[in-house]
């Protein structure tokens, strides 16, 4: 409030124009309210001053509640304060009661209905909104393209039967307002029939207030039964769209429980996988160790190989050798036989190398004979170790396979599950949807029976009205031609009654008169002008309930006499 206080001074500052005392002064003593309602009441608002608020409303974004009432707001200013809220977004109740708003005010406010999005409360009371017609319809066409407003308070505005079908015209195009005060106004019988065939087309009106507008009883409670069957219509649309939210709540923790249970799912078998993955990781590695194991193996089957091949080599070198040593003994028997006789004495020595040399060969073949069969021994254990080496593979192998399979077996099993239980939630999904449309089918079959109902209610209620209307025209002409025979006999009455009333009209019109100049005596005095205007409405309601009341007893002395003409001619 402090801030708009010095913004209220710096527009006016900037704008030339003086500052309003007593609008500074509700500002100095509200400024640690920190309220977002903006209150002017009561305090009268120069030109000036609209034009300021009108540009502060261009900018303002604090103020959600703006108050004017009985501030005597002349036509200029509130053509350029309610010209500064057409584009405001942070307004949403404007209270304008009490200013005697006509013309230019009519006009400017369906200016502002047309263009601004965010009011939804308009309070425009103890108004002269209707004298007009023209610029009533203007306000009215402003009102039916709003798409905001949902409470309108039009009471006490001068509003005739032709401003009702003007305003039911509107209302026939507007599907946001939702209340309407129209009580004090001068609607009469036709406008509330124009009002509800307006009424007919609308839907969203769920409270109307039409008391003190001089229309029939029957008609009222036409105009309460079409609000009430709005009313009715807006509860049981409200109950569809909460069972529909619910429903639609129900379903998405279905979709997030399936959805939960799929996640489960993928997370088991994502486990298996990576269970499967480091199984046949761990299977590899073994296999791999396996491989190089009998790498290793073939490696020293191959060295041992080649040892053998080489013991063959010394083998065949050792009989090449024998065969050379038996070339030489037999060389040596010739060379003994040709020198027998002259070398006797070397062939003894010859025979004893002879006999050593025999038995180291015997020696070293037979250890080569050894060393072979132990080669040949060791070469068959190798095989066999081979052997059985191979068989532990091929088992692996097997084991590999079956554990394969095994996981292929679960995995398959895992992903028809999963499949079972997509299946089981599309079920489930399609039931609910199933269920929540024969529900809503259920609900506007409902709606359109009970619309088909009042209807035919409807229909029933205008025949039994027409029916009574041509009773009542029966009985008004029976009451005629009994009235024309007791003609005579009522005159002195009548004419008596006439110079009460008219003694009683003339002091009426001398006391009209006389609130008349009060009230331009009142029009002077600015602060009292309100007061003294509520003191004459309620001077005149209270004056034409006593005309009501003497046209009452006129009816009761009428009734009376009929009675006493037909106790006195019993034969008419």
């Amino acid at each position: 409030m402090e801030d708009f206080r010095w913004i209220y001074l710096q527009l006016c500052k900037e704008g030339g124009v003086e500052p309003q005392e007593s609008v500074v002064a509700l500002l100095q003593e509200s400024r640690a309210a920190h309220s977002s309602r903006l209150d002017l009441s009561g305090h009268s608002l120069s030109t000036d001053t609209c034009t300021i608020l009108a540009r502060f409303f261009q900018k303002d974004a604090v103020f959600t509640e703006v108050s004017l009432s009985d501030c005597m707001l002349t036509e200029e200013g509130i053509k350029v304060l309610l010209a500064g809220l057409f584009h405001n977004t942070s307004v949403k109740c404007l209270d304008l009661k009490g200013n005697n708003l006509r013309s230019t005010g009519a006009e400017v406010l369906g200016k502002l209905l047309g263009c601004n999005k965010t009011l939804l409360r308009l309070v425009l009371e103890w108004n002269a909104l209707g004298v007009w017609e023209e610029t009533f319809s203007l306000f009215c066409d402003g009102l039916a393209s709003n798409n905001t407003l949902t409470h309108l308070d039009l009471r006490n505005n001068q509003i005739n039967h032709q401003g009702a079908s003007e305003l039911a015209l509107a209302l026939r195009h507007n599907s946001t307002l939702e209340e309407l005060d129209l009580r004090w106004n001068n609607i009469g019988m036709l406008g509330g029939r124009s009002l509800l065939e307006g009424l007919q087309k609308n839907k969203s009106i769920v409270q109307l207030e039409m008391a003190g507008n001089n229309i029939p009883c029957d008609l009222l409670k036409a105009l309460e039964h079409t609000t009430g069957h709005n009313a009715e219509r807006e509860f049981t649309l409200r109950e569809s769209h909460n069972k529909t939210y619910v429903l639609s709540r129900e379903i998405q923790t279905l979709k997030e429980e399936k959805g939960r249970q799929f996640l489960s799912l993928m997370e088991t078998i994502d486990r298996q996988k990576e269970e499967m993955g480091r199984s046949s990781r761990s299977t590899s590695a073994q296999i791999a160790q396996l491989q190089e194991a009998l790498n290793e193996r073939k490696s020293a089957i191959n060295s041992l190989a080649a040892k053998l091949q080489m013991t063959e080599a010394a083998l065949a070198l050792s009989e090449q050798k024998t065969q050379s040593t038996g070339d030489l003994l037999s060389r040596m028997e010739a060379e003994r036989e040709e020198q027998k006789e002259q070398q006797s004495r070397l062939r003894k020595k010859q025979e004893e190398e002879k006999s050593l040399r025999e038995g180291k060969l015997h020696r070293d073949i037979q250890n080569l004979m050894e060393n072979n069969g132990q080669l040949r021994n060791k070469v068959e254990e190798l095989e066999c170790r081979c052997k059985s080496q191979q068989q532990q593979i091929f088992e692996l192998k097997q084991e590999h396979t079956n554990s394969t399979a095994e996981l292929k077996m679960r995995l398959t099993k895992a992903e028809d599950r999963l499949e079972s239980e997509k299946r089981r939630s599309k079920r489930a999904l399609e039931d609910m949807e199933g269920l929540r449309h024969k529900e809503v089918e259920h609900i506007s079959q409902r709606l359109e029976e009970t619309e088909k109902a009042l209807q035919e209610r409807i229909f029933k209620l205008e025949a039994q009205r027409i029916h009574l209307e041509e009773e009542l025209s029966r009985t008004k002409a029976a009451s005629v031609t009994g009235l024309a025979q007791a003609e005579e006999e009522l005159g002195q009455v009548r004419a008596q009654m006439r110079l009460k009333e008219q003694e009683r009209v003339s002091s009426l019109e001398e006391k009209l008169h006389s609130l008349r100049s009060s009230m331009q005596a009142m029009q002077l005095h600015c602060s009292q002008q309100k007061q003294a205007i509520s003191e004459l409405q309620a001077k005149n309601s209270h004056q034409s309930i006593e005309m009501d009341g003497l046209r009452r007893w006129i009816e009761e002395l009428q009734q009376v006499n009929t009675q006493q003409l037909l106790l006195i001619h019993p034969s008419c």
